[in-house]
């Protein structure tokens, strides 16, 4: 498994009872958590200072219980980057912590080839990733079919200081997007992507991760260069094993371009703790020679 343990600004403080224990800067979170089956607060006195909580409805959704008056979004940074952070309804703040590891990743990957690198961001959310891969030098385009989330994408690029680097912003269904870059014969060298476990696109595109997961990744090789340097699936998909990634990229990219594929767990240690809370798989290819 491979752990987010660089983070300065967010840490993981506790969790038990389906819910976690989260600081983000200087302010505290508790969210739910399915993983989170066990019921002992390792650290029950650190709960009493909670700044917010999402609670579940038993009916579906939930909604936030704020303790205190809260700012209406705030930033917290990791290494150089800079990110906008607010509760979003279920559960969400704008960011996923534990893609630290990805984005080191692709960063020492992008630093380490002596060209520049054209990558494509896709379900690209709030630019985690771009904002990482801008920074290690590298041209993004960045998709996704929510207007808002490509608008918050924006002010992380912003907020990073890399608004003069070379990216595109795209509102748009993935699957028709790819297919015109085919027809237009644009290539990139590195492919990101983070689909959701079922989803609608722009124009109430369905997508299921099981259904549609082959296709898009066999789609999107189509749109590699002669001499890609990486092609990342990450995925939050109950009941899907890593291993199911490594052979997706196996049996497409893989099949055209010789290089590395490992998969795996993403987890975030929990402070003064020995636990880690599992937070989904990465499949990755990589060219193994630097390009």
């Amino acid at each position: 498994m491979l752990l987010a343990n660089k983070w300065e600004e967010y840490k993981l403080i506790d969790m038990a009872n389906g819910q976690k224990l989260e600081k983000w800067g200087n302010i505290t979170l508790s969210r739910p958590d399915p993983q989170i089956i066990w019921k002992n607060k390792s650290f029950p006195e650190k709960w009493k200072t909670v700044d917010a909580i999402y609670n579940r409805s038993k009916t579906g959704g939930g909604a936030w219980q704020y303790n205190k008056k809260l700012p209406e979004n705030w930033q917290i940074h990791y290494k150089n980057l800079t990110f906008n952070i607010k509760p979003m309804g279920f559960k969400h703040t704008g960011l996923f912590p534990e893609q630290a590891v990805n984005w080191d990743w692709m960063i020492n990957k992008i630093k380490s080839s002596n060209r520049e690198i054209k990558v494509l961001n896709l379900f690209a959310y709030t630019g985690g990733a771009s904002v990482a891969c801008l920074s290690a030098g590298a041209s993004v385009c960045h998709v996704d079919s929510s207007k808002g989330m490509v608008a918050w994408a924006k002010e992380n690029v912003v907020s990073s200081g890399l608004s003069d680097k070379k990216v595109r912003y795209i509102v748009d269904d993935v699957n028709k997007f790819v297919n015109r870059e085919i027809r237009r014969k644009n290539t990139y060298d590195a492919i990101i992507m983070d689909p959701p476990s079922y989803g609608r696109g722009a124009k109430g595109e369905v997508w299921q991760f099981e259904n549609n997961i082959y296709d898009l990744v066999e789609l999107c090789s189509k749109v590699l260069s002669n001499q890609p340097l990486f092609f990342l699936i990450n995925s939050y998909t109950t009941g899907i094993a890593s291993t199911v990634l490594a052979n997706l990229l196996q049996l497409t990219v893989g099949k055209n371009h010789k290089g590395k594929i490992e998969a795996g767990e993403i987890g975030l240690p929990m402070e003064n703790s020995k636990l880690i809370l599992p937070c989904g798989i990465y499949g990755r290819w990589e060219n193994e020679n630097i390009l």
